[in-house]
């Protein structure tokens, strides 16, 4: 299959239900869909495999113009299309439910209407189970409009308005209706088990009832938050693609709702982004709590604290969306992927890397938690403390870094400034509260960690940061460095770190990780800009004071938003496509802080970042600064520390 038959990444839209998702198409077709988990083995996916990777398509038999949004302050797309014959829209979405977290309904549902004249459409339903290794047993179920797919593990419900002929030859559903004006016709997908099939038959009225409850659902759940005027289009959408990220039953939060779309077309940097890395939640947690939305940060606490059963040691890098520890990577050699983006890959090595990041995020996230108003008790001391403790025991180790390279380990600066933080968080949390710890010892090793950056993670001739001890190449992660509070962002260091990454690694809007052609990260071909690194640009630019640049630079990176306002992991200047697994939740993040961060510029508040001193700001309600009322928590000594690891 040629290039041709894939469409930009940019022309999809993401709907979802805070268990599964799918991808639609600017055409009308859902060419990905996993409808029960994010991470479960897709029953369409023409994304990977556009010869057999199976599709949902509902497109006008005659050509159309086409244009998209999603209804205001929701997650429901409407497509637009205009015919020679007539205009019609179609919606689509995932149904949602009060007590949806626990009950969800686990279905799509696609309505066409028609607006104006009449338009005829041609109907395709091809599900592909198990990433298109499997072609289902289709079924029409008497004449109740009722039909089923099953095969393997998966198995789903289809309910259609108008009639379906099955294709054995092709294992599809097929049909084709002209609808006329003020007509509607419905689709309904309803995820089930295999061996529990209920054959589910909604009235009409029933299904309109569920698209009208949907759009209120996301309508509340945007109003309990706060947004700046200034950009809020840019920022409830991108705090919506936050909340489609986030998986309902457990708190964890995906950092994308797909695998292996590619960082460069045809390479093979394509890597499974439906998990949860602690790394990229905590981020977007910050930017959650930064529109007011803190309620998702209980539950992404109590996730990390069952998932590493209550022990700091334990954390890992990425966990699966129920809090699954082992991620084991594998090729799906059956399919070609995207655009021939080779290999397609389902699971994450990146479960059994080190990355000491991790402890100062958590340490990061509990500091936004508790400056919200939430208190610490008992046992989540005990977690915080563990990690904090395993911050000092491990500081000084190299490790694969923010950007998981999988070459050589090194002394990255970037993941022994966030070791840096969990010692800091952690000091002014336990002097704040007056929290049992081994204080002194924290505060020499945050010391210590200081003098190692300023020693040896800084090119003496530049004066600038530089991404690992020796190197002399710098790193778009030493932009965090004044984000998360680790040095003032016009210290002469910083300003000089700032300059070296517009000259090596910026085109004057756009940052690249590393550059590739210095950097061995133990894998061939290039990549596209991060888009996430540029928006940190504008942050530390407000920062520094140059907020007629920041602002520039922001409304740009604003524009290369797709039609429905996302953004994916990264963006190819050459091409003006945009390229990774999308949408992409630190992207989206990233732009969530930057708007922020302007408007802290605007208001005097230039030297501090809304990742590390905005809950410094004063919260909606008082923190107690008291004691906890337990028995003490006697610190390990630092040589049983060191005996156990």
């Amino acid at each position: 299959m040629c290039a041709a038959a894939y469409l930009p990444i940019g022309d999809y839209a993401l709907i979802g239900d805070c268990h599964g998702s799918a991808l639609v198409s600017r055409e009308g077709a859902i060419d990905w869909a996993c409808l029960a988990r994010f991470d479960e083995a897709a029953i369409f996916c023409r994304l990977l495999d556009a010869e057999k990777g199976g599709t949902f398509a509902i497109v006008p038999r005659d050509p159309s113009s086409v244009s998209r949004r999603y209804l205001p302050d929701t997650n429901v797309l409407e497509t637009s299309l205009v015919t020679k014959t007539g205009v019609a829209r179609l919606l689509d979405c995932f149904t949602m439910r009060q007590g949806g977290r626990t009950h969800p309904y686990r279905q799509l549902l696609r309505v066409v209407e028609c607006i104006a004249g009449e338009v005829t459409f041609d109907v395709v339903i091809r599900p592909r189970f198990d990433y298109a290794s499997l072609r289902p047993w289709l079924r029409h179920h008497a004449d109740r409009g009722v039909y089923s797919a099953v095969g393997g593990d998966s198995a789903f419900v289809l309910q259609a308005d108008v009639p379906l002929q099955i294709s054995r030859r092709d294992s599809s559903f097929l049909g084709a209706m002209t609808i006329r004006h003020r007509q509607r016709r419905r689709f309904s997908i309803l995820a089930q088990l295999p061996h529990d099939m209920r054959l589910i038959r909604l009235s009409t009225a029933g299904l309109d009832r569920r698209l009208k409850a949907t759009i209120a659902w996301w309508r509340r759940w945007v109003r309990r938050g706060r947004y700046d005027p200034t950009y809020r289009e840019q920022v409830v959408r991108s705090a919506l693609v936050l909340k489609l990220l986030t998986c309902a039953p457990t708190g964890a939060i995906i950092a994308a709702p797909t695998t292996s779309l590619p960082e460069l077309p045809g390479g093979e940097r394509n890597w499974d982004y439906r998990f949860c890395w602690i790394r990229d939640s905590a981020h977007m947690l910050a930017a959650l709590f930064a529109v007011g939305h803190p309620e998702e940060a209980t539950s992404f606490k109590l996730f990390i604290e069952r998932t590493a059963a209550g022990n700091g040691e334990d954390v890992q890098v990425v966990y699966g969306c129920y809090g699954e520890r082992r991620l084991a990577e594998e090729e799906l050699g059956h399919l070609q992927g995207y655009r021939g983006s080779r290999p397609v890959r389902a699971g994450n090595h990146a479960a059994d890397q080190l990355q000491l990041d991790v402890y100062g995020e958590l340490l990061n996230a509990s500091h936004l938690w508790r400056r919200a108003g939430n208190e610490i008790g008992e046992d989540g001391w005990a977690f915080l403390r563990g990690l904090v403790d395993a911050a000092c025991a491990h500081w000084n180790e190299p490790d694969h870094g923010f950007w998981e390279v999988r070459g050589k380990l090194l002394h990255f600066v970037e993941s022994k400034a966030m070791c840096w933080v969990a010692l800091e968080r952690g000091i002014r949390a336990a002097e704040e509260l007056t929290l049992p710890c081994d204080i002194d010892h924290w505060r020499a090793v945050r010391t210590e960690i200081r003098a190692a950056i300023e020693r040896d993670g800084v090119d003496p001739e530049r004066g600038c940061f530089v991404q690992s001890f020796g190197s002399r190449e710098v790193d778009a992660s030493l932009l965090l460095l004044p984000i998360v509070g680790f040095i003032g962002p016009n210290d002469p260091r910083m300003r000089a770190t700032v300059d070296a990454i517009e000259r090596d690694l910026s085109d004057g809007l756009l940052v690249r990780r590393y550059r590739n052609e210095a950097v061995d990260d133990g894998l061939p071909g290039g990549e596209g800009a991060f888009l996430m690194a540029s928006f940190w640009l504008v942050d530390v630019l407000a920062m520094q004071g140059r907020l007629a640049d920041a602002e520039s630079r922001f409304q740009r990176l604003l524009g290369l938003a797709n039609d429905v306002g996302l953004l994916a992991e990264e963006f190819d200047p050459s091409t003006r496509e945009l390229l990774g697994n999308f949408p992409q939740g630190l992207t989206h993040m990233a732009l969530i802080n930057s708007a922020e961060q302007i408007q802290r510029v605007r208001a005097g508040l230039n030297h501090t970042s809304p990742v590390a001193e905005r809950g410094n700001a004063r919260p909606n309600r008082p923190v107690a600064r008291k004691t906890l009322h337990h028995a003490p928590i006697k610190a390990r000594p630092r040589s049983e520390r060191k005996a156990a690891d």
